[in-house]
């Protein structure tokens, strides 16, 4: 249990995080993930995926995690508490989805998501966006934790047995905040989403989608009971970007520019379900990377 002067810096109570029994686990994908995601109508090529496999066998220690993702609420607090200004802050911008592409919008970060050109300021109960892996570390370490590492992550998320989403193997856009929820279950294309995303703009700016933490519990839930798993904001980890074991889509050249980046785990609001599984993987360069999407959760050793 948090004592109170964690709980006082930011920290959570019992109700707010969860005990994860250690485990030996395969981490990733098996083969047939792979498999199954080429036979479905989604815009990416199989190599896009490759980094989830071999599955290998890791034991994790026991470990408690945060039940949501850190919330603009708490992160205020930690802000208010210690005068820490973000990566965004500091260079007076961060990266938004414009209407066609990634852009450095002056003005954005966790206080401001659209940039300064919007008047939206986040509910304290939506998870923190604009968030580098400094900032993160910052506030987990101010709030008695730290990043959990991949392996953490993944186990928390589905448990030892494998399941593609937090819930299971039948998806359903009704237990997580991906692009379906607004657009349905018919895949769309990257055209087709630029297209979408291109008229809400108009309607109501750059402001990220994202929904209170916890809006999809107990259903949308891990097996743990750890809520936002899927979908919502991209979590940082601790690990970096390695591969699993040899993969015939990379050659060393990659395997050295991977190496430089940290691992990002859950998908988020603008992500299509394929890329919200449990085994996904995508990666962020950790000198200072951080968009309208990008937030974290932390862990602690119990």
């Amino acid at each position: 249990m948090a004592d109170h002067e964690t709980a006082m810096r930011g920290g959570v109570e019992a109700e707010d995080s969860v005990l994860i029994e250690g485990a030996a686990f395969r981490l990733g994908s098996p083969e047939w993930v792979l498999d199954w995601l080429a036979e479905q109508d989604q815009p990416f090529p199989t190599p896009w995926f490759r980094d989830e496999t071999p599955q290998t066998l890791v034991e994790v220690a026991p470990f408690v995690i945060d039940r949501y993702p850190v919330t603009s609420g708490r992160y205020a607090a930690f802000a208010e508490a210690t005068g820490y200004r973000t990566v965004a802050e500091r260079r007076g911008w961060s990266l938004v989805y414009g209407a066609d592409y990634w852009q450095g919008t002056p003005g954005a970060s966790w206080r401001r998501p659209g940039g300064q050109d919007t008047g939206y300021v986040p509910p304290d109960d939506h998870p923190a966006v604009h968030i580098a892996v400094e900032d993160a570390e910052a506030f987990a370490a101010w709030a008695g934790g730290r990043l959990p590492t991949e392996a953490e992550w993944e186990l928390a998320a589905r448990g030892p047995e494998y399941r593609l989403w937090p819930w299971g193997d039948e998806w359903s856009r009704e237990l997580t905040n991906t692009t379906e929820l607004r657009l349905g279950d018919a895949t769309r294309t990257a055209t087709e989403w630029r297209a979408w995303w291109k008229e809400l703009q108009s309607d109501q700016g750059p402001i990220p989608l994202t929904t209170p933490v916890g809006s999809f519990s107990p259903h949308g839930d891990s097996p743990y009971g750890v809520s936002d798993m899927a979908g919502n904001v991209y979590e940082w980890t601790a690990s970096p970007s390695r591969l699993y074991g040899p993969s015939p889509d990379c050659d060393e050249s990659l395997l050295t520019v991977m190496d430089r980046f940290r691992v990002i785990r859950g998908g988020s609001w603008m992500n299509l379900r394929f890329q919200a599984r449990t085994s996904e993987r995508l990666h962020g360069d950790p000198t200072g990377w951080a968009c309208f999407a990008s937030g974290f959760r932390c862990v602690r050793d119990p």
